[in-house]
C-alpha cells in the first residue's frame, strides 16, 4: 500500500492517476472508433447480413443496377459508386465520446431508408461486428489507467489498449 508524507502528496498522487485515466481511456476510446470506422468503410459495396436490429441489405433494383452500369460503376455493389461515401467516412474523438460518420448527407438516406429505397445501415451494424473488441479496448485503457499506465498480468488477458489485436 503507498504511504504519503503529506496531504499534498496524496493530492498530487490523486491528480496524477486521474489524469493517467482519462489519458488511457482516451487511447483506448480512440483505438475503438478507428476500428469501427474500417469496418464501415468495408462494409460499402458487398451485402451486408442481419446483425443486432439492424436489418440485412435488400439487393439493389435493377434500375439501380442498370444506371450503375450505364455510369460505369461496379455492379452488385450497393452504396459504392465512385468511393467518394466510402472514403468520406472518419471518425473523432473527443473526451470520453467517439463519432464514426460522414458529412455524406446520402448516407443518411441510406442508413434509414426512404419510402422508396429500403435501409442499408452501415454504422450501427460496424458497432455490432466489434462490440467485443470495443468492450475489451475500453476495458484494458481503463484498467491501465488506474494502474497509472502499469498493466497487470497478462493471463488475467489485460494487455492494455495497444495490445489487442482481436
Amino acid at each position: 500500500m503507498k504511504s504519503f508524507d503529506s496531504l499534498g502528496d496524496m493530492a498530487a498522487h490523486l491528480l496524477t492517476m486521474a489524469t493517467a485515466e482519462a489519458v488511457a481511456l482516451h487511447h483506448g476510446l480512440e483505438a475503438a472508433a478507428e476500428q469501427v470506422e474500417l469496418t464501415a468503410k468495408g462494409e460499402i459495396g458487398t451485402y451486408q447480413d442481419a446483425i443486432g436490429p439492424f436489418p440485412g441489405w435488400a439487393p439493389l433494383a435493377d434500375s439501380t443496377e442498370d444506371q450503375k452500369a450505364r455510369m460505369g460503376y461496379p455492379a452488385e455493389s450497393p452504396l459504392l459508386a465512385t468511393g467518394d461515401m466510402q472514403k468520406s467516412i472518419t471518425h473523432e474523438v473527443q473526451g470520453l465520446e467517439a463519432v464514426i460518420g460522414t458529412p455524406d448527407e446520402k448516407a443518411l438516406y441510406h442508413e434509414l431508408g426512404t419510402p422508396r429505397m429500403p435501409p442499408r445501415p452501415v454504422f450501427g451494424p460496424a458497432l455490432m461486428h466489434n462490440r467485443d473488441r470495443v468492450e475489451r479496448l475500453i476495458g484494458e485503457a481503463a484498467v491501465a489507467g488506474i494502474l497509472g499506465g502499469e498493466l497487470t498480468d497478462a493471463a488475467l488477458g489485460y494487455n492494455g489498449p495497444q495490445a489487442s489485436k482481436t
